[in-house]
């Protein structure tokens, strides 16, 4: 991938971009980012990280896309972070472990400062970050056999990276302890229930239905939304921003204690 900073926030063509963990593709008034490691279930490492950031910024700057997709290739979304890249780069290794958590900040914080609507295209599992990053789009529309879960108590990592901040704003207090602490699925339909997806549909209509959001959110007036948007933000916002620094210095020295690793290493010897 080339190293090449930009002289101007102009967009670029996405082979230009040369990404290797996602597809980028523009279709104006649409560009749908795809996670690209169905090897792994879409888990991200950080590689993924930063080419989505890099996504998400060129998509903010090309005013011929209107409405931004995200979703995943193959038989899963994203189940989050790559557990397996953890244990052989961070454990034990605060300082490497803060690095790799300032890229999946930052590309949180590009998918939700993007200043056009987004939807999360559900086409399987999203667990752990990748609810998260769910989360992190306007709207989401899920395949009716799939489930959401977060696993964090259980593989010694704090959901802190959208999870703990979002869930009480999006599906209130209760539900969202539920959780968190009971690391139990969550099925679409309870998903679209609850208010943490919009719509819950069969894997046969979801591309009619993500062609039809975006249809609509295509129509309206781009200046408009970007504001409308701004102020939609304001409580995740405020949540993220009070937290999230906390939370990386936190989880990073957590990396230096024997919960994580063990939970870890019984994870990956499951595998």
């Amino acid at each position: 991938m080339s190293e090449r900073q930009p002289d101007a926030p102009k967009p670029l063509a996405p082979q230009d971009l040369g990404f290797e963990r996602i597809l980028y593709e523009k279709a104006p008034p649409r560009a749908t980012i795809t996670l690209n490691r169905p090897e792994v279930l879409n888990a991200f490492d950080f590689r993924m990280l930063r080419e989505l950031a890099r996504a998400f910024e060129d998509a903010s700057w090309d005013d011929e896309i209107r409405v931004v997709v995200l979703t995943g290739a193959g038989r899963a979304f994203c189940v989050g972070a790559d557990l397996r890249s953890w244990a052989e780069e961070y454990l034990g290794k605060p300082g490497e472990y803060w690095k790799w958590f300032g890229a999946f900040k930052d590309a949180h914080d590009r998918l939700r400062e993007i200043g056009k609507p987004t939807l999360a295209r559900i086409n399987g599992i999203a667990v752990g970050g990748g609810n998260e990053l769910q989360m992190g789009c306007d709207l989401a529309v899920m395949v009716d056999d799939a489930f959401i879960r977060h696993v964090g108590p259980e593989h010694g990592s704090v959901p802190a990276g959208g999870a703990t901040q979002w869930l009480t704003i999006m599906i209130g207090d209760r539900r969202a302890r539920e959780i968190v602490l009971m690391c139990e699925e969550i099925p679409a339909a309870r998903a679209a229930e609850w208010g943490l997806v919009n719509w819950a549909v069969p894997a046969g209509e979801l591309d009619a239905k993500v062609d039809a959001v975006v249809e609509n959110l295509a129509r309206k007036l781009p200046q408009t939304t970007r504001y409308a948007k701004q102020h939609l933000n304001f409580w995740k916002d405020f949540a993220w921003h009070e937290t999230i620094n906390h939370a990386r210095d936190w989880l990073a020295l957590s990396m230096a204690t024997e919960e994580p690793r063990k939970a870890i290493e019984r994870f990956l010897e499951r595998k």
